[in-house]
């Protein structure tokens, strides 16, 4: 049976490791020592390393592990990322090696121009790094909203039971701003409630799931007509057309504090 453990990294990164209690596969190890050290203390042996884009946060752990373990890399194809021996985009299916793990790849862009996310439909997990975090999605850095809006759908049109896998624990700060933008959404404050419930206990929010994330993520429910009445009423937004909507959210959360 594959299990996967969330590895914290850094200030608020999870490195996630999927494993069958023998072989192991790292998501984004933007920081080798906190994988090294969990893959000794589950005794298990790497088999292979996936990126979803090339931020260092995500890929700079990724020489330390190759120099303990010679595994496959396998990551975006459209990203300048010298370590991948295995390069992927849109339609490409990943055999994990050693997990008998099958994944599909598909493109995300938004975050970054090259953005893929793995998709298990056997487990229904999600692993998606940047692009869509539990109640919130990521900072456009070198694509656009149209960009973002497509990659989201794409990711939204998922069975709903998906669990998302995102690379970061920003889920409160994220609930926050979204009671921001629908404050009359009961499922919202009952998730809130239950999120930090998870934080006050030390424990991760992650995985989310994609039901979850489309009744209480505005950046999946960016459609809603509540949500650009209130970008209007707080002067952040003056046309109700769907990209323009999606954009002034975005703009919006970056500078929400």
């Amino acid at each position: 049976m594959l299990k996967v453990l969330a590895v914290p990294a850094f200030q608020d990164n999870y490195l996630w490791v999927i494993h069958d209690g023998e072989h192991a596969a790292v998501v984004d190890p933007g920081d080798a020592m906190p994988v090294l050290d969990t893959l000794k203390a589950h005794r298990l042996s790497l088999s292979a390393i996936l990126l979803t884009h090339h931020h260092a946060d995500h890929v700079g752990g990724v020489p330390a592990l190759l120099r303990a373990s010679d595994v496959p890399v396998f990551g975006p194809a459209h990203e300048n990322i010298p370590y991948i021996t295995q390069p992927l985009s849109e339609g490409a299916t990943v055999n994990v090696p050693g997990l008998g793990l099958t994944l599909e790849v598909l493109d995300v862009p938004g975050h970054t121009r090259g953005h893929i996310a793995y998709f298990s439909r056997k487990h229904s997990w999600l692993f998606c790094g940047d692009t869509l975090f539990a109640g919130g999605c990521g900072r456009l850095f070198e694509g656009t909203p149209e960009q973002m809006v497509a990659s989201l759908t794409k990711l939204a049109a998922l069975p709903d039971s998906t669990q998302i896998f995102c690379a970061h624990e920003y889920t409160l700060s994220n609930l926050r701003f979204a009671r921001e933008v629908e404050p009359g959404n009961s499922d919202l404050t009952t998730r809130i409630q239950q999120e930090q419930i998870k934080r006050d206990q030390g424990l991760p929010t992650l995985p989310s799931t994609l039901g979850m994330e489309k009744a209480t993520n505005p950046f999946l429910r960016f459609r809603e007509p509540g949500i650009a009445d209130r970008l209007i009423a707080t002067g952040h937004l003056s046309s109700r057309e769907p990209i323009a909507v999606f954009a002034a959210l975005r703009q919006w959360k970056n500078s929400y504090r």
